[in-house]
């Protein structure tokens, strides 16, 4: 009986440690992607402009990211004497902690996921809820006036396109039956990748996708023409650093969930299943740096007005045709 209570609590360590070492891999994985994403938006970004880019330190720059690190790392990390001065310090925290948390249940590979959660799409959908107030809390804890306008502005806006992200997978859900993304891959495995019967529904997403991780032609809550540097005008150093490296691993998020849910995941012929992954999901980052150094920054009423008036209709019609479509396969 002994002997198999110790074999017991020796496959309850061993399991831990390998969750706990999973976790670790994917932070680490998660992170390094999101460093090597600043030099490869600034190299991809120097060539659609016809410039040089970062070339200086080490071969084609870099290490100009490592540079880059110090540098803001050294930097007087001010905290402005009229801010809120907790919330100021917290704010920057939220959209990075809740980005790294949706990737716990984002599988890479067959098996290859940190918790394989049955409400896992829903689980997300709660995170990228939560990072809302990460930027308003910035901008209201700030005390001035372009941070405050900022944070309004991002309230708005990522409110708004949450509603569209969530009601243009709807139909990802009724295809697959669950909200498990694991079991989602599996549905495309045994049918079609989903961008072709919900085609409507994955340029829903993409485009709430670009609003949520606001980037250009989304930007409007920085819009440093406007309001010299938005919600984050009173951060420096590290704080700043915070919602930079916030933002490169909500955009390395936002294409790996459109992958799973839309692409198959890591389906794909020849090479493992993590390889296919990371492809497709460097695809559509790369489709993120293009569109910012193509598109110019909307009006606020445009990017609102396309929300309501454009992706609303969109995804609703997109809900109605997979329902009928659904019942009557039923019937």
């Amino acid at each position: 009986m002994s002997a198999l209570l110790s074999a017991g609590a020796l496959v309850a360590v061993t399991a831990w440690y390998w969750q706990l070492l999973t976790v670790l891999l994917v932070l680490i994985a998660v992170l390094t992607i999101a460093a090597g994403l600043i030099w490869y938006e600034r190299r991809l970004l120097s060539l659609v402009q016809d410039r040089y880019g970062p070339n200086r330190v080490g071969p084609l720059g870099l290490l100009q990211v490592l540079a880059d690190t110090f540098k803001i790392l050294f930097k007087e990390d001010w905290t402005p004497p009229f801010s809120d001065r907790r919330v100021f310090v917290v704010a920057p925290s939220l959209v990075l902690v809740t980005a790294l948390l949706s990737f716990m249940v984002v599988p890479v590979a067959e098996g290859w996921v940190v918790i394989d959660l049955n409400v896992g799409l829903l689980f997300i959908l709660a995170m990228s809820s939560l990072a809302v107030y990460s930027v308003v809390l910035a901008g209201w804890s700030s005390h001035s006036k372009y941070s405050l306008i900022g944070g309004l502005r991002a309230a708005a806006q990522m409110v708004s396109y949450e509603v569209f992200m969530g009601l243009s997978l709807i139909g990802v859900v009724t295809l697959a039956g669950s909200f498990n993304l694991s079991d989602i891959v599996a549905a495309q495995q045994r049918s079609i990748y989903y961008v072709f019967p919900q085609f409507i529904g994955f340029v829903v997403f993409l485009v709430a996708g670009f609003a949520e991780t606001r980037r250009i032609p989304f930007d409007l809550v920085e819009a440093e023409s406007e309001l010299v540097a938005g919600y984050h005008t009173e951060y420096s150093g590290m704080k700043f650093g915070l919602f930079m490296v916030g933002e490169y691993v909500a955009i390395t998020l936002v294409s790996a969930l459109i992958v799973t849910l839309f692409f198959g995941g890591w389906l794909g012929p020849w090479l493992p299943g993590v390889v296919w992954f990371l492809i497709k999901t460097l695809l559509f980052i790369t489709l993120f740096i293009i569109v910012r150094g193509t598109f110019p920054r909307l009006r606020y009423d445009q990017l609102m007005a396309l929300g309501w008036k454009a992706m609303l209709p969109l995804s609703l019609l997109n809900l109605l045709i997979t329902g009928a479509i659904v019942v009557a396969g039923a019937g």
